[in-house]
C-alpha cells in the first residue's frame, strides 16, 4: 500500500476558539514591576483590586469592578493586582485575602475594602475618594521609595 495514499485513521479534533470577553479600557493589570509607575506615581486617583485566579469572590466582584472601571473612565483609573505573580506589592500593602480593594490618591492608600462587598458600596467609596481622596492624602505620610524591606 502507498504511503501517501494512506488516509489518517484519526482527524484531530481542533478545539473552537473563543473570542476572550472584552476588558474595559480603564482597566489595566500591573504587576510588581508596573506597580510604582502605574500607581505610586499615577496622576489621577487609583481604584485595585487585589486578587487571586483561584478565588470565587473575585470572580464574582470582576464584573462590577469592570464596570465602575468604564462608568469611571477619565477620573478613576482601575487596577488588578494578582497576587499569586506579585507576591511582593501584595505583602507590602497587608493584603491577606481576596479580593481586596484598595484606594489610592497621590500614591498614597486612602480606603480599603476586604471581600466581596456589596456592589452598590464599592462604587460609593470610589465616589468618596474622588470627593475627599486629596484631603486624605494631606493628612498622610509621604512613601519614601528609597527605603526597602531588604536590607
Amino acid at each position: 500500500m502507498d504511503p501517501e495514499k494512506k488516509a489518517p485513521l484519526v482527524q484531530p479534533v481542533v478545539p473552537e476558539q473563543k473570542a476572550s470577553p472584552p476588558v474595559a479600557e480603564n482597566l489595566v493589570e500591573v504587576s510588581d514591576l508596573t506597580w510604582e509607575k502605574t500607581v505610586e506615581k499615577g496622576k489621577t486617583p487609583v481604584a485595585v483590586m487585589f486578587y487571586s485566579p483561584t478565588c470565587a469572590f473575585c470572580r464574582q466582584m470582576e464584573p462590577y469592578f469592570t464596570t465602575f472601571a468604564q462608568e469611571f473612565k477619565g477620573s478613576v483609573l482601575f487596577a488588578r493586582l494578582n497576587i499569586l505573580t506579585s507576591q511582593w506589592t501584595a505583602e507590602r500593602y497587608g493584603v491577606l485575602s481576596t479580593p481586596t480593594f484598595k484606594f489610592f490618591c497621590d500614591g498614597r492608600p486612602v480606603q480599603e475594602m476586604v471581600g466581596a462587598v456589596y456592589p452598590a458600596l464599592l462604587k460609593r467609596v470610589v465616589e468618596e475618594v474622588l470627593v475627599h481622596g486629596k484631603e486624605c492624602v494631606k493628612n498622610s505620610t509621604a512613601i519614601d521609595y528609597e527605603i526597602t524591606g531588604y536590607g
